[in-house]
C-alpha cells in the first residue's frame, strides 16, 4: 500500500470564470490542459477525464486532451474517467489510446464503463433496449485487442474480424486497462473473468459498504485461477487550507451541479445538512484539509485494499483557481501524507 497511485479527475465541468459567467467550452478545455500539466508538476501520479456529449461538460473527446497534456508532460500517466465504451467502436478506442501510449511513451491507459449518462446513445445511433449486449460484446472484444495479435471475433453489434491486427501496437504489449463498476456484482465478476482490474466508483456511502465488492472481485479471481489485480476507486472531493473553507468553497457549485442532474433523474436537491453528511467520516465526499483528506484516503485504502485512488476534483461551476490550489495542495501535502501513514503499515 505504501506504493499506491494517486490520481486526479475531472469530467471537464464547465466553470464560471472572475465575472461569475460561464466559461466558453474551449476556455474549459484549455484550462483543463494547463490542470493536467500542474498535476504533473506537483507529483500526481495519473489524471484520469471524463467522457460527456451535453453542456454541463466540455470534454466529449478525452483522448485528445490526453494527448495535449501529453505533450507538455514528463511522467503522469494519463487515462480515460471513464470511455463509454457502449456507445463506442471498441477497435477504435484501441487504436486511439495506443496512439495516445505512443505519444506519452507508455503512459496511456483506458478505464472503460457504461457511463452514468445516455446521451451518446441516440447522438451515435444506438438503442437503449440494447445496453446490454452492446456493453458485453464490446468488452469481450476489447479484451481481445489487448492481446496485440491477429484478432477473430464475431458478434451483433458490429462487424466481425478475422485474422485482423489493430495498429499501433503499444511498446508495452499491452495497453493498462481498467473496468469501471458503480456497483454491479455482475460488472465485478466480469472484470475477475477477463483478468481485467477493478475501478470502482464511490460516489454515496461510506467506503466500506464496497467491501464486499473488493471481496468478491478477490474471490472471482481466484475461481477463475487468476492472480491478484490492482482494485482502484475513484471519488469526488476537494481540498483547501481548512475544512470550513474547503466545505463552503465546494457545495454550492457541487449542490448546483447535483439539482441540473437530479432534476433530469427525479433525485431531491442536495441540501447543506445531506452534504454535510457527505463530507463526514462515513460519507463518500472527499472534502476538507490536506490532513482531513489524506486521513480519509487512508481509511478507504486500508478497508478495500486499494492500489490507486483517483479524486474527483471538478464539481460543477467551481472556479479553475480553486482547482488549480486543490491540485496543489493535493499533490504537496495530501499525496506524501498517504504514502507516509501507509508505509507504516
Amino acid at each position: 500500500m505504501a506504493e499506491i497511485e494517486l490520481g486526479l479527475d475531472t469530467f471537464g465541468d464547465v466553470t464560471i470564470g472572475d465575472d461569475g459567467q460561464l466559461l466558453s467550452h474551449a476556455e474549459v478545455i484549455r484550462n483543463v490542459v494547463a490542470e493536467g500539466v500542474l498535476a504533473d508538476r506537483v507529483g500526481v501520479d495519473f489524471i484520469g477525464i471524463g467522457e460527456h456529449h451535453r453542456d454541463d461538460f466540455a470534454v466529449s473527446a478525452p483522448d485528445v486532451v490526453l494527448a495535449a497534456i501529453a505533450s507538455r508532460t514528463e511522467r503522469i500517466r494519463l487515462g480515460s474517467a471513464v470511455t463509454v465504451l457502449s456507445s463506442d467502436d471498441p477497435v477504435r478506442v484501441f487504436e486511439r489510446f495506443s496512439t495516445l501510449d505512443a505519444i506519452s511513451g507508455g503512459r496511456a491507459e483506458v478505464i472503460l464503463g457504461r457511463g452514468s449518462f445516455i446521451e451518446s446513445f441516440p447522438l451515435f445511433g444506438y438503442d437503449l433496449k440494447d445496453y446490454d449486449t452492446l456493453f458485453e460484446e464490446k468488452f469481450d472484444l476489447f479484451t481481445h485487442l489487448l492481446e496485440e495479435e491477429p484478432v477473430t471475433w464475431s458478434g451483433t453489434v458490429r462487424a466481425a474480424l478475422s485474422e485482423q491486427l489493430v495498429y499501433p501496437p503499444t511498446a508495452s504489449g499491452r495497453l493498462r486497462t481498467w473496468l469501471g463498476v458503480g456497483g454491479s456484482p455482475q460488472s465485478v465478476v466480469r472484470a475477475a473473468q477477463y483478468g481485467i482490474p477493478l475501478m470502482l466508483a464511490i460516489i454515496g456511502g461510506a467506503p466500506e459498504r464496497f467491501a464486499p465488492y473488493t471481496d468478491l472481485y478477490h474471490r472471482a479471481l481466484a475461481e477463475f485461477g487468476r492472480e491478484a489485480l490492482p482494485i482502484g476507486a475513484h471519488s469526488p472531493g476537494h481540498v483547501a487550507p481548512t475544512d470550513a473553507q474547503a466545505r463552503d468553497e465546494f457545495f454550492p457549485h457541487y449542490a448546483a451541479g447535483m439539482a441540473r442532474i437530479g432534476a433530469e433523474r427525479g433525485w431531491a436537491p442536495m441540501t447543506r445538512e445531506r452534504f454535510e453528511e457527505e463530507v463526514g467520516e462515513d460519507g463518500a465526499l472527499f472534502v476538507g484539509s490536506p490532513e482531513t483528506v489524506a486521513a480519509k484516503i487512508v481509511r478507504a485504502v486500508r478497508a478495500l485494499g486499494l492500489s490507486r485512488f483517483d479524486l474527483k476534483y471538478s464539481a460543477g461551476t467551481l472556479p479553475h483557481d480553486l482547482a488549480v490550489r486543490h491540485i496543489e495542495l493535493y499533490g504537496r501535502e495530501v499525496i506524501p501524507a498517504v504514502r507516509a501513514a501507509l508505509a507504516q503499515d
